[in-house]
């Protein structure tokens, strides 16, 4: 192809709207890739949630008893924190292995970069495709958790968007670690049981995080899990926490959330413009 018949292609309409939409033509096609596996989307969307709170609300909720937790019965208080760990289990999903499939096993990136799509937006449409799947996970969530009594409708429907920020700030950086592996020797392996297990477990997600000795309560205070279940506690059933600590729990987020999309991008364009 000629330089005068590239040029011709870069200034056709088609072209040009590719480079103003191309985001969101990654993200269609990421949602199109799930539907080959959205049976077992749907399944996890809707059993997930039903058998955690049957096991962690009800059953181990039973064995609790009527003591209070958080001022509030156990179910209640677990349900915010079971409903941003599903969104965070999507984002682990979507920004581990489709990421480096596109670098690597099945390189669609390097295809869809030779168009006039930048890497840049290919890295936004992976995270768009994120945040569509995240948010309907968590509305699924939120329905379920209204079902069995633990909210009620009304503010508490807001902990749906933080359940899925919250995917965001633990998806992301996962994302830029993945998008610099030229290879899986395990790592991602490594990173759900040493990062995405402790961090559910020891975020104040199954029991108050000051329960916790002091020399433990730091992995809940670096994990994103911790800081969104906070904020949808106090959606869902008004948990008692200063205003200052909340900017905190947000800024936290988004100090997760924004510099290492950036950087994504950064390594997603040197690595398909190298």
């Amino acid at each position: 192809m000629t330089a005068i018949q590239t040029r011709v292609l870069d200034a056709s309409p088609s072209a040009a709207k590719a480079r103003r939409f191309g985001a969101w033509y990654v993200a269609e096609h990421r949602l199109r890739v799930m539907r080959s596996y959205v049976s077992t989307v749907v399944i996890g969307a809707i059993g997930t949630p039903l058998l955690y709170l049957i096991a962690m609300g009800v059953g181990l909720g039973h064995l609790v008893g009527s003591t209070p937790i958080d001022g509030v019965s156990y179910l209640q208080f677990v349900a915010p924190a079971l409903m941003c760990s599903a969104a965070v289990t999507v984002a682990s999903e979507e920004f581990t292995y489709p990421v480096l499939s596109g670098f690597k096993w099945n390189p669609t990136f390097i295809g869809i970069s030779s168009s006039p799509i930048t890497p840049g937006q290919i890295i936004d449409g992976m995270v768009i495709s994120v945040i569509v799947r995240a948010f309907v996970t968590s509305v699924i969530y939120w329905v379920i958790i209204l079902f069995f009594g633990a909210m009620t409708v009304g503010v508490s429907a807001l902990s749906v968007i933080v359940a899925t920020l919250v995917g965001l700030a633990f998806g992301i950086p996962i994302m830029t670690y993945i998008a610099t592996l030229e290879r899986d020797t395990g790592q991602i392996a490594m990173v759900m049981r040493l990062v995405l297990l402790p961090l559910t477990l020891f975020s104040g997600t199954f029991f108050p995080l000051t329960s916790m000795p002091v020399y433990l309560q730091w992995i809940g205070w670096i994990s994103p899990i911790w800081h969104g279940t906070q904020l949808a506690r106090v959606l869902a059933y008004g948990a008692q926490v200063p205003g200052w600590l909340i900017v905190v729990h947000v800024l936290f987020l988004l100090a997760l959330i924004v510099p290492f999309w950036w950087l994504s991008r950064r390594i997603a364009k040197r690595r398909l413009t190298a």
